[in-house]
């Protein structure tokens, strides 16, 4: 079940990170009974650490255009706590992470501890942000416990061992 609808990483991150990652946990977003994406929590065998390298992918159900993907991790990355001053600096590094999607396109967001996050849209990267502060921020949008979505958090934290 878990990999029915994951998304596959692409090879630039594996290579990066280790090709022996796996699907810790994955679940759906929904909105009002639509399904908006399908995400897939990857990391090294041991299991997800908020502190070890780790790879969230997003399979979208949907068309959704980039400047609203923007927008939602924006007022999310907001809400848990992100200054005004950093949401403008990140908003120019998320235009460039997030293009209009298709339904059934994949986003990865790679998180790098201590280095910040990259992002890959159909394999391809597509943004690097050098700031731990935004990628901590941005991946708490899922991970973090006032998450807006806590079933695909628990979902995506299924396999975790820490």
């Amino acid at each position: 079940m878990l990999q029915a609808h994951a998304a596959t990483l692409p090879d630039e991150v594996r290579t990066g990170v280790g090709r022996d990652w796996v699907i810790g946990g994955s679940g759906e977003a929904r909105w009002l009974g639509f399904s908006l994406y399908r995400a897939a929590l990857w990391s090294a065998p041991g299991g997800y650490r908020a502190d070890a390298p780790f790879a969230l992918a997003l399979r979208y159900s949907r068309d959704f255009a980039g400047e609203r993907l923007v927008d939602s991790s924006i007022s999310e990355i907001a809400r848990l706590g992100a200054s005004a001053t950093q949401l403008l600096g990140w908003r120019v590094g998320l235009e460039q992470a997030f293009p209009d999607v298709k339904a059934g396109e994949v986003i990865v967001g790679l998180y790098l501890p201590g280095e910040g996050a990259a992002f890959y849209h159909q394999g391809r990267l597509t943004a690097r942000l050098a700031d731990e502060d935004f990628a901590r921020l941005f991946f708490a949008i899922w991970l973090d416990r006032r998450t807006r979505l806590p079933h695909l958090r628990e979902a995506l934290l299924s396999g975790a061992t820490g």
